[in-house]
């Protein structure tokens, strides 16, 4: 790889790296807590059935991904005062922060079927909301910088930030059901999602303010978006998806993105319930804050170690090698998640010096911060250590964090190299808009598929959402699906990504080419 420095024109001022990165907190929390209650709550606290649940959480994401590449479209073709992306992102924070809270006042009370139809719904409006959000951030963050490398460090600080969204999200396991915080559960669900999307409508409007894109004021051949072209409009649309469909590289990007995002997905929830169903008997008492411990040390390992790894494989080997190497890397850690759940092995390691130390050196913290965090009402937040900690459940996580903390870094950054590719194949106007929404379109397809089989799956195992002592083969099929699902996707986005041609070299002679022929990218 060369060694050209980046120039003062094509860096991106700290201030618009943290309100892009504010815009993708906003892009992860708002996914993750409708994960956690969809997959979690919508059975626990308001009783659904678990394929419901599936079908609730899949089907309207094949709506919302149906809408992504017409908000691509209107994006790309937006002629404002405020530009192409910003007056989108800001209606679209606040509007799906607004439906986020109204969709989950539920009554717990209510039939299953009603409770089914208000989500549904509601979900839908709420996703149209979203889309209108995501899709031009998406699109703003590829036109931030012409710069190979400096769009992986774009990426990397954006999705670092985005991180702490999955440090949050697991603590609602803990929250939602803590009787000293909440009635119950059903009315965790409530005022959690009054709490989220608020803060999800201040940190979503930051990007419209402070992050400045392309001067798209003088693009060429772009389309008049109104009643009256609409008919037009569409045809164009069409003729756009055709045309970044035949883009080679980039449908490799959104494979791989298919499989190794969407076998995470498949089985992101089965963690908790080894945990809470496996380790400790069904007892969520027991099973503690080690739920949320363990997602929450998985975001810190990804946001503060394994995405700078990655960018710094990316800058010194390539995109593609980086891409390939953090997913093997994640591979095994996957595989490793068999003895890191193993009661027996946790156990004994907890009678060893190095256990008992640790155990010890963690039960004299909290014996100190329990007391405060009982007077603040956070007891949710404390930790009880004297069945020891279930250490070995941490050490796969430095490993397979590299499968996720690579995946958004690089195939971001890669994406808005392609974006040059078919500027240079295909004239004007940039598609960036069109690019990310056809890129979330499979992340979101794919997630659709992912929360319906995800039910599915836990169905084919025997799982019971009714009864706490699981079949001792229930848990021993989860375990095993838990490894194999991420592992068997991940093996096959390296196999995608093998041949990957947009080298540095490439996306550099492309950048020079774009300037000869219409002067600064």
């Amino acid at each position: 790889m060369t060694n050209q420095s980046t120039t003062a024109r094509d860096k991106v001022p700290i201030l618009q790296k943290g309100a892009f990165g504010a815009g993708h907190f906003v892009l992860n929390l708002l996914p993750g807590v409708l994960g956690v209650y969809l997959q979690v709550f919508i059975l626990t606290a308001f009783g659904m059935d678990p394929v419901w649940a599936g079908l609730l959480g899949g089907l309207p994401r094949i709506f919302d991904a149906l809408t992504d590449p017409v908000m691509g479209f209107i994006s790309d073709n937006t002629t404002s005062r405020w530009g192409r992306r910003r007056p989108y992102i800001f209606g679209g924070a606040l509007i799906s922060g607004i439906l986020f809270i109204l969709m989950w006042q539920l009554d717990e009370n209510a039939s299953m079927a009603y409770n089914f139809w208000y989500v549904m719904i509601l979900q839908i409006l709420f996703l149209v909301g979203n889309t209108m959000f995501a899709t031009p951030l998406v699109g703003l963050g590829y036109e931030m910088t012409s710069d190979y490398n400096e769009r992986t460090r774009l990426m990397s600080f954006a999705n670092s930030m985005g991180q702490i969204a999955w440090m949050i999200v697991p603590w609602l396991y803990v929250i939602i059901p803590d009787v000293n915080t909440f009635d119950n559960p059903a009315q965790g669900v409530r005022t959690m999602a009054v709490i989220v999307g608020v803060v999800c409508m201040v940190f979503g409007i930051l990007p419209a303010f402070f992050c400045r894109g392309i001067d798209a004021a003088h693009m060429e051949n772009r389309k008049k978006i109104n009643f009256k072209t609409l008919s037009t409009n569409l045809k164009e649309l069409w003729q756009g998806i055709i045309q970044v469909s035949r883009n080679k590289p980039f449908m490799k990007l959104c494979g791989a993105t298919f499989l190794v995002f969407n076998g995470f997905q498949l089985v992101s929830a089965f963690s908790v319930f080894i945990i809470v169903f496996y380790m400790n008997s069904g007892d969520w008492e027991a099973a503690g804050t080690w739920p949320a411990w363990f997602n929450t040390f998985n975001a810190m390992m990804t946001a503060f170690l394994v995405i700078p790894i990655i960018s710094r494989m990316a800058t010194k080997w390539g995109k593609r090698k980086a891409f390939l190497i953090s997913t093997f890397l994640s591979i095994i850690g996957y595989v490793l998640k068999w003895w890191g759940f193993d009661i027996t092995l946790n156990d004994q390691f907890n009678q060893t010096g190095i256990g008992q130390a640790l155990n010890r050196g963690v039960a004299s913290i909290f014996n100190v911060l329990n007391p405060h965090l009982e007077a603040m009402g956070m007891s949710w937040f404390s930790i009880d250590t004297t069945a020891g900690v279930p250490w070995l459940i941490f050490l796969p996580i430095p490993l397979f964090a590299f499968g996720m903390g690579g995946l958004f870094t690089l195939m971001m950054s890669m994406t808005a190299d392609v974006c040059d590719l078919d500027e240079l194949e295909n004239g004007m106007p940039r598609k960036e808009g069109t690019f990310g929404a056809i890129y979330w379109w499979m992340v979101k397809l794919g997630q659709a598929l992912a929360i319906i089989f995800s039910g599915v799956i836990l169905k084919i195992v025997g799982f019971d959402q009714n009864i706490t002592n699981q079949a001792a083969e229930t848990m021993m099929r989860l375990r095993i699906a838990d490894i194999i699902v991420p592992a068997s996707t991940a093996a096959l986005a390296m196999l995608v990504m093998w041949k990957y041609s947009l080298s540095e070299e490439r996306a550099k002679e492309i950048k020079r080419m774009l300037v000869e022929r219409r002067g600064v990218l």
